[in-house]
């Protein structure tokens, strides 16, 4: 797959991006060899291959789900602005 120079130019436009001419023809270059190696990867026969979440089957330890803090909600209420039924007030920020 190639990509042509109207493609960078509008791609360009789009990210609004200034891209010189010079540029264009590098970029053209480059752009054509990353499009080839992905045509490369996806001929890729991987039919056989089985889907993973983690190259390494690394597996994330996890705590047990229990409270380890007390309920503070009276002392910061306490301290807060205003509060009513157990909520904080805030002023109005919308009309």
């Amino acid at each position: 797959m190639s990509i042509s120079r109207a493609d960078i130019e509008k791609v360009a436009v789009l990210a609004r991006i200034k891209v010189d001419s010079e540029q264009v023809s590098a970029l053209e270059k480059d752009l054509g060899n990353i499009l080839d190696l992905v045509d490369q990867l996806s001929a890729a026969d991987t039919d056989s291959v089985e889907p993973m979440a983690h190259p390494l089957d690394a597996v994330q330890k996890l705590r047990p789900d229990v409270v380890s803090e007390t309920s503070q909600r009276e002392a910061f209420q306490a301290i807060a602005p205003a509060t009513e039924d157990g909520l904080y007030l805030v002023p109005r920020v919308i009309e």
